[in-house]
């Protein structure tokens, strides 16, 4: 048999080259570098890859040749797609990553030291923790930008190995950097076991997904499993457990209920910049993998699975909704809100080959959700950004009885973070209600208007405890037994993250037409 030598499009998959490039430089620099001189030159690689990604992914989103169903090639052998919707997501995921390695870099509000533990291996309170205090942990670099090498894979996959690949090398950095929190390092190893696990649960499901779709189409590509589905009407079982656990599989990387049970958990036990880049991030990956295996791979089975979506969307929707409700840690609330907003990019996910308006232009199902999760990202990036810097005596205070009367002691940190609150609320005039009008519209033409019934009932739900806690930074005095927290005053790059995280809620709000044609040119997925 004669080798046949593989064809690879460098141009084409330079982002992800660069940034997995920059995470090998950066364990490289853990190696050589002395301690002392580790901290900026960990910064400056990963800012400069993510900057550099960013810049080639606009590169190739300009220069995307014409294909069957839009503009986009399929590189890598058949096992990445890069189309429109790919740099669409690799875009925002590279800008969100951007807004973490400035929060990773965040210093000033830890005494000149980082928020995460010297050495990750100290037993809290015992010796090691104490000798190593001070110690700065730079290693937390090259494992973002490795889980950023694993999200920009992630939704690009044109097979299931590829996908699971990239499910992977997304997960495997972030269970490592949830448990290295400086303060409260117990509840920290707790996140990051639990985290682990669940990864552990999902990714089990995802692989006997894999094989079983494997043993009905013969083959993991996400064309032929389409074609498969297309012309065969045996096996149908086979096909359709196969489905159930690849759903499970990605339900629970995104925290849809049932699946979300220790979501809070992690949420709440990981360094704080770790849960703002992870709870953006990962929901923007694992939504455009869901994306591209249903709408590629599945497209021509909506009816089997559309139902359990269904389901699944409107318990997340309400079951999130209600929890967050009686929550009275901020991260915690914050988790559950999270969780809400799952439903609700799953009730954008139902309305497949259905297109709505908003406003004088027409949307379709995979330009909803795409907008919704940029509102999402901005949001949450720049409300747990804003929790970083509400500080006691024991680090971050994320009780609500600290948060009482911050908006008369910083208003405008407590202002910023009431914006943050509304647009995660679906309030008009801002970005968040322009993303839930999105898909609220895709699904009410996909005939879902149950699930819509449920999803604005659920923000109603939601208002109430955004509102509650708006309620209670200026209007509500703390009591004197518990007084209130103090805002810290954060670097540049922590300063300018949240403004520019606030600016973007309120144009996105006020003037969503350039993203929204944005979306729109980003064209629909190739085959």
């Amino acid at each position: 048999m004669d080798f046949v030598k593989p064809i690879i499009e460098y141009g084409e998959l330079s982002p992800l080259l660069i940034i997995f490039g920059a995470a090998v430089i950066g364990v490289l620099v853990e190696a050589f570098v002395p301690r002392s001189a580790r901290h900026p030159v960990q910064v400056g690689v990963a800012a400069i890859g993510v900057i550099a990604a960013l810049v080639a992914t606009v590169l190739v989103a300009v220069d995307l040749p014409d294909a069957s169903g839009g503009k986009g090639i399929i590189g890598g052998e058949g096992s990445v797609v890069i189309d429109g919707p790919t740099t669409y997501l690799w875009g925002l995921i590279l800008v969100t990553a951007l807004a973490g390695v400035a929060l990773f870099a965040e210093r000033r509000i830890e005494a000149g030291v980082s928020v995460f533990a010297g050495q990750a291996a100290a037993i809290p309170g015992s010796e090691a923790e104490r000798r190593t205090s001070g110690l700065e942990q730079t290693e937390v670099y090259p494992l973002l930008m490795f889980a950023v090498g694993g999200m920009l894979l992630f939704p690009a996959s044109g097979d299931l190995l590829t996908m699971f690949v990239g499910l992977e090398v997304l997960s495997l950095p972030l269970y490592l950097l949830c448990g290295l929190a400086r303060r409260r390092r117990l509840l920290s190893q707790e996140a990051a076991l639990k985290y682990f696990l669940l990864g552990a649960f999902s990714s089990g499901f995802f692989l006997y997904g894999v094989a079983l779709v494997y043993g009905y189409a013969g083959s993991m590509n996400l064309e032929v499993i389409h074609a498969a589905t297309v012309n065969r009407t045996d096996d149908r079982v086979l096909l359709l457990l196969g489905i159930g656990m690849l759903s499970v599989g990605l339900l629970f990387k995104v925290g849809a209920v049932p699946f979300q049970a220790w979501t809070p958990d992690v949420y709440q036990g990981a360094p704080t910049a770790v849960t703002a880049f992870m709870s953006a991030a990962t929901k923007i990956a694992a939504f455009g993998a869901i994306l591209r295996l249903f709408y590629v791979a599945f497209g021509a089975n909506r009816w089997d699975w559309q139902p359990m979506f269904w389901v699944i969307a409107i318990l997340t929707m309400v079951i999130g909704a209600i929890l967050a409700v009686v929550q009275t840690d901020v991260k915690r609330m914050l988790a559950y809100s999270s969780v809400a907003h799952t439903g609700f990019l799953l009730t954008g996910v139902l309305g497949l080959q259905a297109t709505g308006a908003l406003g004088e232009d027409q949307v379709t199902s995979l330009e909803a959700v795409l907008f919704y999760l940029t509102t999402y990202a901005f949001a949450t990036v720049g409300a747990f950004a804003i929790v970083t810097l509400v500080r006691d005596a024991n680090g971050e205070a994320t009780s609500f009885a600290k948060w009482a009367g911050l908006g008369k002691r910083s208003p405008l940190v407590a202002g910023t973070f009431a914006l943050f609150l509304l647009s995660m609320a679906g309030i008009p005039l801002t970005a968040g209600f322009v993303g839930k009008w999105a898909v609220f519209t895709v699904a009410m033409s996909a005939g879902a208007w149950p699930v819509v019934l449920v999803a604005i009932g659920s923000s109603i739900i939601a208002v109430y405890f955004y509102i509650g806690l708006i309620r209670l930074m200026f209007f509500t005095e703390p009591a004197e037994a518990d007084a209130g927290a103090a805002v810290t005053v954060p670097s540049p790059l922590t300063s300018v993250t949240i403004g520019l995280c606030a600016i973007a809620t309120i144009v996105l709000g006020v003037v969503p037409g350039p993203v929204l044609d944005l979306v729109g040119n980003a064209g629909d997925f190739i085959r």
